[in-house]
């Protein structure tokens, strides 16, 4: 059958997790920087989408295109080593390290910074020709939404902030539930479907996922949002790559762990 049962899927996840732990630093940039690139493409893809059409479901429903193929080629997002390293550490898998984790959590974010970074960049150019002319409808939508969902949460204070935290917290939540989609199946299509599903949830409902707004926010200064980097960092990044971390690793990773690895002794059948 090409469906793991949890037991077996869930073991799949702490090993992932090892061996991204111990993996080259070189490896780790690669995989990670492609996958900031290819989820920011998606973005870039998705906001296309919805200015063109009006349909913010329709992009919702095509966004997990680009999450689905940066996992299908094994490459690395922050929101998915915040879920598959602790495993590892919490199951005390040989010379695994808090270090190592931290370690790993660093690499992958400066990997993905940069690739979304790349992007934003190269669609920037695009959209302005150079940057010889105005960014145009999408472009404007994009530095639109760098300003509300910086500014507009700054308005509500503490509130806003932890507003962002628990968007981020649902996001990778649904995120990880991704994540760990890709290893239910061992067929193409059942990875696929399995991925497809709780992506476009989270796209819809406007969660916030640290690596997609790597791409959102930069691309919303060069375009001329008007917000800067120190609001960025303040009133979306640093709230939501927390959030990401304890939604992901809670509601996903250590449910999952703890009821199909370390599991408590059930009753013999007679």
């Amino acid at each position: 059958m090409s469906y793991l049962i949890p037991s077996e899927f869930v073991t799949k996840m702490v090993d992932a997790g090892e061996s991204k732990i111990f993996m080259a630093t070189k490896d780790t940039l690669i995989r990670a920087y492609m996958a900031g690139a290819i989820l920011a493409l998606a973005a870039a893809f998705a906001i296309t989408i919805i200015v063109t059409t009006g349909s913010a479901l329709l992009g919702a429903v095509l966004f997990p295109v680009g999450f689905c193929m940066l996992y299908l080629m094994g490459f690395d997002l922050l929101t998915g080593v915040f879920v598959l390293c602790p495993l590892a550490l919490i199951d005390k898998r040989p010379g695994v390290t808090v270090g190592g984790v931290l370690r790993n959590w660093g690499l992958v974010f400066v990997g993905n910074f940069a690739g979304a970074l790349t992007v934003a960049f190269m669609m920037a150019f695009v959209f302005t020709y150079g940057f010889s002319i105005e960014p145009g409808a999408i472009g404007t939508k994009i530095a639109g939404i760098g300003e509300s969902r910086t500014l507009g949460y700054a308005e509500y204070g503490a509130a806003g902030w932890f507003t962002i935290f628990i968007r981020g917290m649902l996001c990778n939540w649904m995120v990880s539930m991704g994540v760990v989609g890709a290893m239910v199946s061992t067929s193409v299509s059942g990875k696929v479907i399995s991925m497809w599903m709780p992506i476009m949830l989270f796209f819809f409902m406007a969660f916030e996922h640290s690596v997609v707004n790597m791409f959102l926010f930069p691309s919303g200064i060069i375009m001329g949002g008007d917000f800067s980097v120190m609001d960025y960092l303040v009133w979306n990044e640093i709230p939501t790559v927390l959030g990401n971390l304890f939604g992901g690793l809670a509601f996903t990773g250590l449910t999952l762990y703890a009821t199909h690895v370390k599991t408590n002794p059930q009753r013999a059948q007679s």
